[in-house]
């Protein structure tokens, strides 16, 4: 039988880990599938870059974190197709999460608006959340 963990773990698990990446976040979106490590160094092409703000993400809750009610945006200075996403630490130099993209209602582990991003045009994120299995 596979270890479970309680609401209260589970949810205490995923706050930690905004804890960990820290205030002043960045989210790196990229081109291509994802490396096979957060360890990894970027692949594909840097599509945009978004300074979160402080409390990018809501308190977990029932084993899920969201998405703050702000607005995450960037203008992107290149044309390409969403793959990927890296969140990193506020002077982007250390990489704790990476997942892949979709647009909304998608497979991917963040939904964009449209995964096809345009020079010039906004990146804006519509969801993203972070669940914890073990339940």
């Amino acid at each position: 039988m596979a270890m479970q963990f309680s609401v209260s773990v589970r949810n205490a698990r995923l706050d930690a880990i905004e804890t960990t990446i820290g205030p002043s976040a960045r989210l790196i979106i990229f081109t291509s599938t994802q490396p096979t490590s957060c360890a990894a160094d970027d692949s594909g092409i840097l599509l945009a870059t978004l300074l979160l703000p402080t409390n990018y993400m809501d308190a977990a809750a029932n084993g899920r974190k969201s998405k703050s009610s702000g607005l995450w945006t960037a203008t992107s200075s290149v044309t390409g197709t969403a793959g990927h996403f890296r969140f990193k630490n506020s002077a982007a130099t250390v990489t704790h999460i990476q997942g892949s993209i979709s647009a909304v209602g998608g497979a991917g582990q963040l939904w964009l608006d449209s995964i096809s991003i345009v020079a010039g045009q906004p990146v804006t994120v519509s969801s993203c959340v972070w669940s914890e299995g073990g339940a």
